[in-house]
């Protein structure tokens, strides 16, 4: 019977009747499309979906296969073809979220767990080494200490009230890890961001900016396709990030602290932040040691809170002078020669 199966790629944003049968396929496993997802491997008996996998970049979602063919060789097919699309596209370090209940069946296909939210999500990765050789590189870079900071930032762009966290950070610590997340769902690139943060803290001797990796999680390719409450959503993705920091990267940098500004405006950030105290201090979540919160008031300009967001914002209505207020001499440098005078 499994001789007639079919597997093929699909574009669901070329192919109306392909994506209705993926998410009718999907709901069985009560599970809803993800919007960031258009390619699909699937497999079809009389030409009809049957199982379906789809490819974001490095990361597997929307598994699911249709309850009359669970149970054989059909799924771990699928996962295979799966792997090898990825590996034509460039894409050889796989990642995968799942279900717990689905914890096995993807441990038997080949993928190793690297933390699990109990009853929500669990994060896998197709390699048993992964994790353990990045952390081995990151140990290069690990400084002695009694206090060891870091701080996370996204820096679109690159503002005084970064400059200001991370002088505050760094004299308050023996030596302060900074990571810029490594994503492109922003204004500026993650080239630019990074080499802004790199300029902006040139002047500060015991500093070091690295280029976080895919094990700091981005918001922008967190799956919630099968979370349907928002708060578990919210959960899940800050107690997987959280978890990767605390678990591995902060005991390989013997980091004991964590830096944040506080937040006025996101409510997002906001709830992030109060997150941390949960997933990087309480002793129940974790054998790891407690990395210490600590939040500090964001820097004012006049009567504003500097932001990244405001500068955005400012550059959209073209209001450079008041730009120029709330960034280093660095990043203004950046932002007049790409957008000042390339509009002149």
């Amino acid at each position: 019977m499994y001789d007639l199966v079919d597997y093929v790629v699909v574009d669901i944003s070329k192919s109306e009747e392909a994506q209705k049968q993926i998410i009718e396929l999907l709901s069985m496993s009560e599970l809803d499309l993800d919007p960031q997802v258009t390619t699909f491997i699937v497999a079809k008996s009389n030409n009809y979906i049957i199982a379906c996998a789809g490819i974001d970049r490095d990361i597997i979602k929307c598994v699911a296969i249709h309850p009359d063919y669970r149970g054989n060789q059909l799924n771990l097919t699928l996962i295979d073809k799966v792997i090898k699309y990825a590996n034509e596209n460039g894409y050889f370090h796989l990642f995968l979220y799942t279900k717990p209940e689905n914890k096995d069946f993807f441990k038997g296909c080949g993928f190793y767990p690297i933390v699990e939210i109990p009853n929500l999500i669990v994060l896998l990765e197709n390699t048993p080494v992964g994790i353990k050789q990045y952390c081995k590189q990151l140990s290069i870079e690990r400084k002695e200490g009694n206090k060891i900071g870091s701080i996370v930032m996204n820096a679109n762009p690159f503002t005084k009230g970064h400059q200001y966290l991370i002088e505050y950070a760094a004299n308050q610590c023996d030596w302060l890890h900074v990571f810029v997340v490594n994503e492109n769902a922003s204004l500026f690139s993650f080239d630019v961001r990074l080499q802004l943060v790199k300029d902006g803290c040139k002047h500060i001797n015991n500093v070091k900016v690295h280029a976080s990796s895919t094990y700091i999680i981005s918001r922008a390719t967190f799956p919630s396709y099968f979370l349907k409450d928002k708060a578990k959503i919210d959960y899940a993705f800050m107690g997987i990030d959280l978890l990767i920091f605390r678990n591995y990267i902060a005991p390989t940098l013997n980091i004991t602290h964590r830096f944040i500004g506080t937040e006025p405006f996101s409510e997002i950030t906001r709830s992030y932040n109060e997150a941390m105290y949960y997933w990087l201090q309480d002793q129940n979540v974790s054998q790891n040691p407690a990395v210490n919160v600590v939040e500090i008031e964001r820097v004012l300009e006049g009567h504003s809170v500097i932001s990244a967001s405001l500068v955005r914002k400012l550059l959209a209505s073209n209001q450079y002078d008041q730009v120029k207020k709330l960034v280093p001499s660095t990043t203004w440098a950046y932002l007049a020669k790409h957008f000042v005078e390339s509009k002149n």
